[in-house]
């Protein structure tokens, strides 16, 4: 069974499990802790009701049998605690199908609270997370080494990435042509980091080199993943490498740290591998029959990479076993935040208080500098960034937003850095303005100590108030 197994990768596998674990855990915990103000019974876009409307077959889910918040705590919890036993190696204690197994459990559990999720879980990391997590079941544990095909797709969903997110910028945005995007990007993007106002005045040469650089390890690079060692590891160092630019510029989330692991798996560490015996029969005959599966999938993100009406982050099966990749095709040139207000006042009058609620994550007072939240995903604050692009996006969920804050939901403030009204005494009204934002000067920062700028554009919701029906409900 040489032909099967790459022992020399045993290491590049180790690693990458225990990093994909520690993505897991993020991604439980994260939905544990937000889930309720979200999705739950009492949610913005409640799964009960979203589960009345949706099938099975389009959503498979454990939820689909039985939903309460309790449960779905217990489904978060659970992930987590399955996670951490992952990253402390718990699957190299068991027996080999016992450790295909465990790794199972958790894209089970995930795929669920993904497919019920809605809108607050339409990101193209969910998808990536399920695809390499159900790749994941099948690299096997310390008794076979890591299987050759398997590395093989591994990589393969790495390239789609990739060539996919450089393929999107090629034919959107002229500014990629152009080398221009990152004169506005790290000032628009959805979730600046502490670094991003400092990227944002790097000199425009620097930038320029940013975004060719960029173009060749998005366009060149992936290809030589397939090239034998030492180039693919080389190729796999170089997206490293670039992952962790990303990393220091924004709050991407895991995705960054996810391609980080799927890099890793194809590095080839100088280390002798250990003895293990040949790989069984049936395990041979599942790997290669799962394979065969994830390649036939694979034709409609093949088509839909080389399209010209390529669309990104788009799954093409319930189960998110194989989908597409691709992010910032255009940048915003301008960038606008919600600014989101209550006022004990009744009625509001010209002259009344509005106190300013301020979030965790999007820029919100103009002295509060960026903080790194990534791994961890901040979900509201990311949809009150398209919030901010149009009021479409948030058709959904945003007046489900404003009647919480006006109740003073304790479960929607905790998604909150901060909320002007003490728990006893809710606002009257709630009001949303929309706001021009732009990185300070150098000069304005040593001034005011701000960095942001921010210019009032127009009203987004006027002031609004619960019925009294609502209010005594």
């Amino acid at each position: 069974m040489e032909w099967f197994t790459a022992p020399d990768y045993w290491l590049s596998r180790l690693v990458f499990q225990r990093a994909l674990a520690a993505i897991y855990l993020v991604a439980f915990l994260t939905a544990a802790l937000q889930f309720r103000a979200l999705i739950g019974e009492r949610g913005m876009l409640p799964v009960p009701r979203y589960l009345r409307l949706v099938p099975f077959r389009r959503a498979p889910s454990l939820f689909h049998w039985h939903y309460s918040d309790r449960f779905f705590a217990l489904v978060a919890w659970s992930g987590c605690a399955v996670s951490a036993a992952l990253l402390a190696g718990a699957d190299s204690l068991l027996p080999l199908w016992g450790g295909m197994l465990l790794w199972l459990v958790p894209w089970a559990l995930y795929l669920s609270i993904v497919n019920v999720g809605q809108t607050w879980y339409s990101f193209g990391w969910e998808s990536l997370l399920l695809e390499v997590g159900f790749l994941a079941v099948f690299l096997g544990n310390d008794e076979v080494a890591p299987p050759v095909v398997v590395l093989y797709l591994l990589w393969w969903i790495l390239f789609r990435v990739e060539f996919g997110a450089g393929l999107i910028k090629m034919r959107g945005d002229e500014c990629w042509r152009k080398l221009t995007c990152l004169d506005h990007h790290h000032e628009t993007q959805p979730m600046p980091g502490p670094l991003s106002w400092f990227f944002h005045h790097l000199p425009k040469p620097l930038h320029r080199v940013e975004v060719a650089a960029n173009h060749v390890t998005q366009l060149v690079v992936p290809w030589l993943l397939f090239v034998p060692h030492p180039v693919s590891t080389a190729a796999a160092s170089v997206m490293i490498v670039t992952q962790l630019w990303l990393v220091l510029s924004g709050n991407f989330a895991w995705l960054n740290w996810l391609t980080i692991a799927m890099a890793l798996s194809a590095v080839r560490f100088p280390a002798d591998p250990p003895d293990t015996p040949d790989a069984p029969l049936w395990f041979v005959v599942v790997v290669l029959a799962v394979a065969a599966l994830l390649v036939a999938l694979s034709y409609h993100p093949v088509v839909n990479m080389i399209s010209r009406r390529q669309v990104m982050n788009r799954s093409f099966d319930p189960l998110h076993l194989v989908n597409t990749y691709g992010a910032f095709g255009s940048v915003s040139r301008v960038r606008f935040e919600v600014v989101v207000e209550g006022t004990a006042d009744h009625p509001p009058r010209e002259d009344s208080e509005w106190r300013e609620y301020e979030f965790k994550g999007k820029p919100g007072d103009p002295r509060h500098w960026p903080r790194q939240f990534a791994p961890y995903h901040l979900r509201l604050d990311w949809l009150m960034w398209f919030a901010a692009l149009s009021p479409a996006y948030a058709g959904a969920w945003f007046g489900a937003f404003v009647e919480r804050l006006l109740e003073n939901d304790r479960d929607t403030l905790k998604l909150l850095r901060r909320s002007p009204f003490p728990a006893d005494a809710p606002p009257r009204y709630v009001r949303a303005r929309l706001f021009r934002y732009r990185y300070t000067t150098w000069r304005e920062l040593r001034e005011t100590g701000a960095c942001w700028d921010r210019t009032y554009v127009r009203e987004y919701l006027p002031p609004t108030r619960l019925t009294e029906t609502a209010r005594s409900g």
